[in-house]
């Protein structure tokens, strides 16, 4: 996965975060037996810029054990045009990328924080993603709506 993000999910209503006029936002789209509840996720810089570290750290609450067979589905646009649309192996992803939290993840509250390098070549343009999955057992993870906007830089 290029990046990870904290996990959360603040209740079925899907809900905004972030101010307007910066340079993302996301909501949650899941519902409340998802295994993932999303309360939080911070981006700096923001906005976000091409060519550069992206730190993001987000909180939540893993109400699941998630472990070997998780798996997140990963759907990027801009508009209508579909760049990106995989399924990544949950825990083969937090092993690769170093991550703080490794599977076996048991239920509990996280707060996350993951950098990564932003390829120079991202194109000026609002990026929409729209992430899903699973767990091991066929539970709903999570649902997470992030717009990236690189229209500014």
């Amino acid at each position: 996965m290029p990046w990870s993000f904290k996990l959360s999910n603040p209740s079925s209503t899907a809900e905004t975060k972030g101010e307007p006029g910066r340079g993302w936002i996301w909501k949650s789209c899941g519902m409340d037996a998802d295994a993932v509840r999303v309360d939080s996720i911070d981006v700096t810089p923001d906005p976000p810029k091409p060519g550069r570290n992206m730190t993001v750290r987000g909180t939540g609450v893993v109400r699941s054990l998630i472990d070997e067979g998780s798996y997140v589905d990963v759907v990027v646009k801009i508009g209508l045009i579909k760049l990106l649309s995989r399924r990544f192996d949950l825990c083969e992803e937090a092993k690769n990328a170093n991550a703080q939290v490794q599977c076996p993840i048991k239920p509990g509250t996280y707060d996350i924080e993951q950098t990564v390098a932003l390829p120079r070549e991202i194109p000026p343009a609002k990026f929409n993603v729209h992430i899903t999955g699973a767990t091991q057992a066929e539970e709903d993870l999570m649902c997470l709506d992030l717009s990236i906007n690189f229209m500014h830089i």
